[in-house]
């Protein structure tokens, strides 16, 4: 099967699976309109694609899965959702669209992304067809990379702190946004229950895509089109915010996207089948959104 037509299959189970998602009638309503607003917005959903392909690559079927790659979904865009706050990043669109609190209101907003976080964890605790400890596991893993210590702590360094030097842009990205790239791969080799040299190769893979998947981010935000982007090219200088773009230059991390590319491919080269992993690495050197 070939990198499109999988990754094809992979985001129309995922699409088919969050749009079943707070659909009930309600005395509040609105709260789930704001939830599917930004959860049904599409996007890459490069995350639980990865958590499916790990799970395929372990042996099941990955259909088995998608609770725990939708729950990756749902904090995702509670995390967008409030990023993209007045009180964060102020931004105005994503994905293309008005933000979240731009159609709702902050007070919806702030809500509909409290919501979706408890939510995920309830995929993942109802996910059939997996054993209790396996579920136990897959929370306890998603719950350590968005806590404290994981993806809030990103924000925090992100939004409070002053960060102006590579090692702690290296340390914030790691936070902010690698963290949770790593538990989609985890999630995957958790599903199936990968043998432990698989699972470390696999989180070498993640962990090199996520820095590189930030520092393309960094290189967008100066030169990418705000049409594909979905998103105002130039925010993070006009919100005062230092990248790896400023203080290694453009060049550079062209160079080092492309070295965490092939850290990621040299990571699963010994794989029997790491066609779909290295097309995905691949093309996060070149994406424009």
């Amino acid at each position: 099967m070939s990198y499109e037509t999988q990754y094809a299959a992979y985001q129309q189970g995922i699409e088919g699976y969050l749009a079943g998602l707070f659909t009930a009638e309600t005395p509040y309503k609105k709260l789930y309109e704001a939830i599917r607003y930004s959860l049904l917005a599409g996007g890459k959903r490069i995350r639980p694609v990865l958590t499916l392909e790990f799970a395929r690559l372990g042996g099941i079927d990955w259909h088995l899965a998608l609770p725990y790659g939708c729950a990756l979904e749902l904090v995702h865009n509670y995390s967008l959702i409030h990023d993209d706050l007045p009180c964060m990043d102020d931004d105005d669109l994503r994905r293309g669209k008005p933000t979240n609190h731009k159609v709702y209101g902050e007070t919806l907003a702030v809500l509909a992304g409290d919501a979706l976080q408890p939510e995920a964890f309830r995929l993942m605790t109802e996910a059939p067809c997996l054993p209790a400890e396996n579920r136990l596991e897959a929370v306890h893993t998603l719950s350590r990379a968005c806590g404290a210590d994981g993806m809030v702590a990103g924000q925090v360094l992100d939004t409070v702190y002053d960060v102006r030097d590579a090692a702690g842009l290296t340390v914030l990205n790691r936070l902010k946004t690698g963290v949770m790239i790593s538990a989609a791969a985890e999630l995957g080799c958790i599903a199936s229950e990968m043998p432990a040299t698989m699972r470390a190769q696999a989180l070498v893979y993640a962990d090199a895509i996520g820095r590189g998947f930030q520092i393309r981010d960094d290189m967008l935000d100066v030169e990418g089109d705000q049409d594909v982007f979905g998103k105002p090219i130039g925010s993070d200088a006009e919100e005062g915010k230092v990248t790896f773009v400023d203080v290694i230059g453009m060049d550079a991390c062209r160079r080092e996207v492309a070295a965490c590319t092939e850290r990621a491919k040299a990571a699963v080269a010994g794989w029997p089948e790491h066609d779909f992993l290295w097309e995905l690495a691949d093309r996060m050197v070149g994406r424009k959104k």
